[in-house]
């Protein structure tokens, strides 16, 4: 059984997800810890799974796939086999950024991002409308990022 979080647990969560290369020494600091309990609890939470692996965040302007699409996506059948196939399927789209099964008039909903709407359209065409069990596509051109964010907060550092 896993233990909850405590608040020292969550302000070291919320200070690796902002800046996941911060020194064990920094961070101890951060959290009003020395640094071997501070240590310590990392390697609990790196254990735990609750930390599950760290990585850099690219500018995507500066690696030239700042085009973002989403697409809705209704199957032609949503049993769990098929379900399953289209979920193996889109695993293998480096484009698709993330892919989400919805309750609602569309069964996935996908954020694809490409270099512009040319290889946009070559993905649409080549390998998102060759998933399995597609039935209909609806493409919506993002014009503006106005925030995005995947860093769950824990606590209010403000507090």
């Amino acid at each position: 059984m896993r233990r909850p979080l405590d608040v020292i647990d969550r302000k070291i969560l919320d200070a690796l997800q902002q800046n996941g290369r911060l020194s064990i020494v920094d961070l101890a600091k951060r959290v009003n810890l020395s640094k071997t309990p501070c240590s310590e609890r990392v390697r609990r939470l790196e254990k735990t799974g609750v930390i599950s692996q760290y990585r850099a965040i690219l500018d995507p302007a500066l690696v030239d796939m700042k085009h973002v699409t989403i697409v809705h996506i209704s199957l032609t059948q949503t049993s769990d086999n098929s379900l399953d196939e289209f979920n193996a399927a889109v695993q293998a789209i480096p484009e698709v950024q993330s892919c989400l099964m919805i309750a609602g008039q569309f069964d996935y909903m996908l954020k694809v991002r490409t270099h512009d709407i040319a290889h946009f359209r070559e993905v649409l065409g080549e390998k998102i409308g060759k998933l399995p069990g597609v039935m209909q596509t609806h493409s919506f051109a993002v014009m503006e990022t106005v925030k995005e964010n995947d860093l769950i907060r824990m606590v209010d550092v403000g507090a």
